[in-house]
């Protein structure tokens, strides 16, 4: 096992180079002009990049509104009593609301709880997994959709959310029965 441990670690370092090296290797290989091919995604990139800045200010906006005007603390405090049902923790709410809508917003909320609970709390824990194993779904719904121009998003944020609620779930039980 520590054989293969040894290895693995030895070709994370070849990775990144490999990378760097071998797709402008391989397009030259097949003639493909690489330096043009190169420039030509740059720009289509900041091209996306443009076309999504009004989304991101929008949503931005949005989420700044949802925390400053109270509504944050309101809907904690009625979700509360509920979620103590299925051994959801109040401290972690404001997590589960906001990592669906902002991943930064979610960092910040985690480095307040590390303030207030303290990096080793049972319920940063609980965040930081809920962080790593969650996705931005109104974010990305937002962004990339609106990227795109798709304006039906059919079943995707229902999906995204299911996916995010159950992460959420399992993240406090794993935690909870690792560290508890």
């Amino acid at each position: 096992m520590e054989a293969i441990r040894s290895l693995i670690s030895l070709l994370a370092y070849f990775v990144i180079p490999v990378i760097v090296v071998g797709f402008p290797l391989y397009g030259l290989i097949r003639r493909v002009p690489v330096y043009e091919k190169f420039v030509e995604g740059a720009t289509e990139g900041f091209r996306v990049a443009v076309r999504i800045i009004p989304y991101l200010v929008a949503i931005l906006f949005a989420i700044g509104m949802f925390r400053a005007s109270g509504a944050m603390d309101f809907l904690v405090a009625g979700l509360d009593p509920l979620l103590a049902l299925v051994g959801f923790p109040g401290e972690v709410l404001p997590m589960a609301i906001m990592r669906p809508l902002t991943g930064s917003g979610s960092a910040g909320l985690v480095v307040d709880m590390i303030n207030e609970y303290g990096q080793d709390s049972l319920f940063v824990k609980m965040a930081a997994t809920m962080f790593g194993s969650t996705e931005t779904t109104f974010y990305v719904i937002a962004v990339y959709f609106g990227a795109v121009n798709i304006r039906r998003t059919r079943h995707a944020v229902a999906v995204g959310l299911t996916a995010d609620l159950a992460a959420m779930l399992i993240a406090v039980w794993i935690v909870r029965f690792l560290f508890a």
